[in-house]
């Protein structure tokens, strides 16, 4: 597997295995969306063997490629059996963080009721003549 999230760590090699998602295409084809010689898609496309992502044919003077993806399948496997650990980790975090820190506008105590008769109000002048 580690070939394989090797062979994705390249942007060029993702976008050929984007392409050849739609349909197979030779090489030829495949060189004439990046700005380098065939030689270079062409050793794009030996690391993706290597990692049993893309398959070579011979048809006459034409290799066609196409993709494999068993072994996109079991990265794809690895990766959600991560996110599936990863978030029951998180979900028991968040579990004991509310546990032992309620939110701050919960009330731990109930509020007093205001009194329901307010005492009057004095005035500064109060005992001077008027």
């Amino acid at each position: 597997m580690s070939v394989t999230f090797s062979a994705l760590a390249d942007p060029t090699r993702r976008d050929i295995l984007n392409r050849l998602r739609r349909q197979p295409l030779t090489v030829s084809d495949l060189a004439q969306h990046y700005p380098m010689s065939r030689a270079a898609v062409s050793q794009h496309l030996s690391v993706l063997e290597r990692a049993e992502l893309v398959r070579r044919n011979r048809r006459g003077q034409w290799i066609d490629c196409s993709i494999t993806p068993a072994s996109l399948d079991e990265a794809a496997q690895w990766i959600e059996q991560q996110r599936a650990a990863w978030n029951e980790r998180l979900d028991r975090l968040q579990d004991y963080l509310s546990a032992a820190h309620p939110p701050a506008n919960a009330p731990s105590e109930p509020a007093e009721d205001p009194p329901t008769n307010p005492p009057p109000e004095t005035s500064s002048q109060e005992g001077e003549e008027q």
